[in-house]
């Protein structure tokens, strides 16, 4: 069984990435980053990369993650802060923590495309 399985499929992602939106946007130091978007569209490629990074059925279409995030300076601290949220908001929907951390092994990689910063 797939982690896109086991966390409840579509509805279950769905839920997740509003959940986990909410919380980033709460943040003071991640809402910046955020000025401007088109939430609704952010959700939407959130929705399809976390399925596809769960191995659910939907393929991920949009940009590669150094295109999507270049120029936004982002720090290994605020990566940090995101995959927090992220992990507070699994495991508040009841996702199993041997779960979340393999669905954290899957998304870990990406540090290294999205973090373009260093904080003293």
């Amino acid at each position: 069984m797939s982690i896109y399985d086991a966390i409840g499929g579509a509805g279950a992602v769905s839920v997740a990435v509003d959940d986990f939106y909410i919380r980033v946007m709460a943040d003071p130091e991640l809402a910046p980053y955020f000025t401007g978007t088109n939430m609704s569209r952010l959700k939407a490629h959130q929705r399809a990369f976390l399925t596809a990074a769960v191995g659910g059925p939907e393929l991920y279409r949009g940009r590669d993650m150094a295109a999507v995030h270049a120029g936004l300076s982002i720090s290994d601290a605020h990566f940090d802060r995101v995959v927090d949220h992220l992990v507070v908001t699994l495991a508040g929907l009841g996702v199993p923590g041997e779960t979340i951390t393999a669905i954290g092994q899957a998304l870990a990689p990406l540090r290294a495309e999205i973090v373009t910063r260093t904080m003293a």
